[in-house]
């Protein structure tokens, strides 16, 4: 089992009247990348910030294996930080721009030409040294930025939504790139993102994050089917949701039905949600269906039709490789291991 090498103790931070952190606790694992997920205003940056020093928690601890460091300036913390906005020097070229903090830290010339050049093969640029940082494309320079972090031999690399100003293709080309340099690498990679497809290809370990607090923890497959609420089953992919009740173990009734399913441990009658991914809904004839329900539209998405349907005045969301017509009737089917039970929100 791989021991932490961060670990985050009731940090709670407010500006005036609004809780950014709400004693938020969590343990970050070496070798892992982790993503922090959440909306805008979530605590996702803040919490970054706080691991780095440029933000100081109200309460709480850092502690960096196992030491407190609370009161250690960014600057002597052995982490290293890449900011949507790259920061590069324009006046200086790859090579210089790269070896910057080894400079500062009055490294010997050799030893800086052989570290820079390691990262330039990492980062695949070997070749544009000399070149102006303005006269590369924007993947070029997040590398460099990338490259410029690493150099200096982090044990943890923070990285606050570093892809966000890329374009679509390139955006994906650079969530393989930088997957494949943490496993060569084997550091670890902090990631803040509102981007749900970017964590779910990149991440060991997701934190899904909503108002301060941590709503859900877990690799991208147990976040993706197994929800812990209704805000994760809504902020992580589309989802169909729907109030039902647990009648026994495995045995479920939503939508004027009753449905059989892989839970259990529910109270006899409990109150739950239900939560069916779009995706997992197979289309049939009206007549073999165990729900039926008219189409009302259909996108083209690329690789799969979006259909909306109407059941009884509730709306449903299909996934298919078929598109169906718009005003005609269609029934669906759903297996048991495809209903996935939450317990409701107290709130």
């Amino acid at each position: 089992m791989e021991e932490n090498i961060i670990e985050l103790r009731n940090l709670c931070k407010q500006y005036d009247d609004l809780k950014v952190l709400d004693n938020l606790s969590l343990d970050i694992k070496k070798n892992e990348f982790l993503t922090l997920l959440g909306p805008s205003g979530c605590g996702k940056t803040t919490t970054l910030k706080i691991i780095a020093g440029f933000e100081y928690a109200d309460e709480g601890k850092v502690l960096f294996e196992g030491k407190d460091i609370n009161e250690i300036p960014p600057y002597q913390r052995p982490v290293n930080t890449v900011f949507q906005k790259y920061a590069l020097f324009p006046h200086m070229n790859v090579y210089e721009n790269i070896a910057f903090g080894l400079k500062i830290k009055k490294m010997p010339k050799d030893q800086i030409d052989k570290k820079v050049r390691e990262m330039l093969k990492l980062v695949a640029l070997e070749g544009k040294e000399n070149r102006k940082v303005d006269s590369l494309s924007g993947g070029q320079q997040q590398r460099i930025a990338i490259a410029r972090a690493l150099v200096n031999e982090p044990k943890v690399l923070l990285l606050d939504e570093p892809l966000g100003a890329l374009d679509l293709k390139l955006r994906q080309e650079m969530q393989i790139e930088l997957k494949r340099m943490q496993q060569k690498l084997g550091i670890t990679f902090i990631f803040v993102t509102h981007d749900q497809e970017e964590a779910l290809s990149m991440s060991d370990t997701i934190i899904v994050m909503n108002k301060g607090q941590i709503q859900q923890m877990g690799t991208p497959e147990d976040i993706y089917n197994e929800p812990k609420n209704s805000f994760v089953a809504r902020f992580i992919g589309e989802s169909n949701i729907f109030d039902g009740i647990m009648l026994d173990d495995y045995k479920v009734e939503f939508c004027n039905k009753t449905f059989d399913c892989v839970d259990k441990g529910f109270n006899k009658n409990e109150n739950i949600e239900v939560v069916i991914r779009p995706e997992d809904i197979k289309m049939v004839k009206p007549e073999d269906g165990m729900l039926k329900g008219k189409v009302t539209s259909t996108v083209f998405k690329g690789v799969h039709y979006e259909i909306e349907l109407e059941e009884n005045d509730r709306k449903w969301i299909l996934h298919n490789t078929k598109t169906a017509e718009v005003g005609s009737e269609l029934g669906m089917d759903i297996y048991p291991e495809d209903i996935h039970i939450m317990r409701k929100e107290s709130n």
